[in-house]
């Protein structure tokens, strides 16, 4: 007997939606999401996201403290904003498509601390965790000096108690490395997909590493039943965190702000295309979040997948979320963009952000490392495959029919010369010397 989803056979899904043909045959798509923009049950508010913000600012101190790095930015962690005008050349060189309005990439890449995006959220859990055991505690008051954490007594009171996440490699080291460094006994639940650099640099912070010869999903999983039975042990849930979730929509201000500094207008004149490499959806959900907050209309978010792991591309697409797998239509989630290797997505994310993404994008393993190649040679700015996976953005909007049809029903098709396209460079700042060359030669061979 065949297995159903939702009530229905594979075959059935192809049948109801034809994009599906093309998924199952792991080639390149644009998926334009038909409830974009539909009203829903608010999950996360702005009020939210303010408070997380301030949270950051009372902790800025510590930051500065514990990461000599974060000094700059007074423990601020945030990222560049640049425009990548040679990198739009080789984009419309390589897929012949003219490539309307400025591309710009936002350099998560560079964030301090870990070198990804996951030093938004993962971080922030974190922090918020250590600030409600210390004021439940009487040893911190929100209006105190929040440098005192560094303090060697902090640090034995945190030791008392455990940190657990699990992770595909960039979440596991920005909770791993702030974890330790505030003293939790720290556990990270490493997937197959994870590199072993990443295991082996948590190891070095401090962090203990939990290994399995399986995917993202099962990781998770265990990770989830082991920190359920230690009572001291607070479980960073990927798949289900309010808390990351609100973390990482802290961008949508910060960027805004890194706007205004360098005079780029966005308004209905000036649209603004975010292009957000996705796993399980946290970060780019987040991120989609306080973009909407900050910009409303005027921004269009596109979730990018590879074609080996579309998973929340397929959650949306037939609605159920996380009870549906991307082996359900016979994709195998194997990709070298690691942190982009996950089978099933957030439900979570789909119910607290479905509604605000435009679109999902699925992109090959060897157009990631042409990207890769390509940003190191015009712009000189390295990253790890999966954050490349934005650029392919501009192409699929401006070059396909789908792209131009958004563009069409949203009145946006004469505006594009005004328009900004960013790509989110999620991760690849802490790669090793040998690990970069390995991934600039592949390119090379292809």
């Amino acid at each position: 007997m065949k297995k159903r989803l939702g009530g229905k056979t594979v075959e059935e899904w192809v049948a109801t939606f034809p994009i599906l043909k093309e998924i199952v045959g792991m080639r390149e798509v644009l998926w334009l999401n038909p409830g974009y923009g539909q009203a829903v049950p608010n999950l996360v508010s702005g009020s939210d996201v303010a408070d997380a913000e301030e949270r950051l600012h009372r902790f800025a101190p510590y930051i500065e403290a514990a990461f000599p790095e974060s000094r700059p930015s007074e423990g601020i962690i945030e990222s560049p904003l640049r425009e990548t005008s040679t990198m739009k050349q080789f984009l419309h060189r390589a897929s012949g498509v003219d490539i309307f309005g400025r591309l710009m990439m936002k350099a998560d890449s560079e964030l301090p601390i870990s070198g990804s995006i996951k030093a938004r959220g993962g971080l922030y859990e974190v922090l918020k965790t250590a600030e409600d055991l210390a004021v439940r505690q009487g040893l911190l008051k929100l209006s105190d000096d929040y440098s005192e954490l560094a303090n060697a007594s902090f640090k034995k009171f945190f030791s008392r108690y455990s940190i657990a996440v699990g992770s595909t490699g960039n979440l596991g080291l920005s909770i791993g490395i702030v974890g330790a460094k505030l003293g939790f006994r720290t556990t990270v639940h490493m997937s197959r997909d994870a590199q072993q650099w990443k295991k082996d640099l948590l190891r070095e912070k401090g962090a203990e590493v939990c290994e399995y010869d399986a995917d993202y999903s099962v990781a998770v999983t265990e990770g989830r039943k082991l920190a359920e039975q230690d009572p001291r042990c607070h479980f960073i849930d990927d798949e289900n965190s309010k808390d990351l979730f609100v973390g990482y929509a802290t961008a949508g201000s910060r960027l805004k702000e890194q706007f205004q500094e360098q005079g780029i207008e966005v308004d209905a004149d000036h649209p603004l295309f975010v292009y957000l490499p996705c796993g399980v959806g946290g970060g780019p959900g987040g991120v989609t979040f306080g973009l909407k907050l900050a910009f409303g209309e005027n921004v269009h978010a596109f979730f990018v997948e590879p074609t080996h792991s579309p998973s929340f591309l397929l959650g949306l697409l037939t609605g159920l979320n996380d009870q549906v797998s991307v082996q359900d239509f016979g994709l195998d989630n194997r990709t070298a963009a690691d942190g982009l290797a996950v089978p099933k997505p957030s439900a979570f994310v789909g119910r607290a952000a479905g509604h605000l993404i435009s679109g999902c994008i699925t992109v090959d393993d060897d157009r990631l490392f042409q990207f890769l190649r390509g940003l190191k040679d015009t712009e000189n700015v390295w990253v790890e495959p999966s954050a490349a996976a934005g650029l392919i953005g501009p192409q699929m909007i401006l070059g396909t029919a789908e792209g131009r049809s958004y563009l069409e029903v949203c009145r946006l098709t004469e505006k594009m010369p005004t328009a900004t396209h960013l790509f989110w460079a999620t991760g690849g700042g802490m790669v090793p010397e040998k690990i970069r060359e390995a991934y600039y030669e592949r390119a090379a061979r292809i």
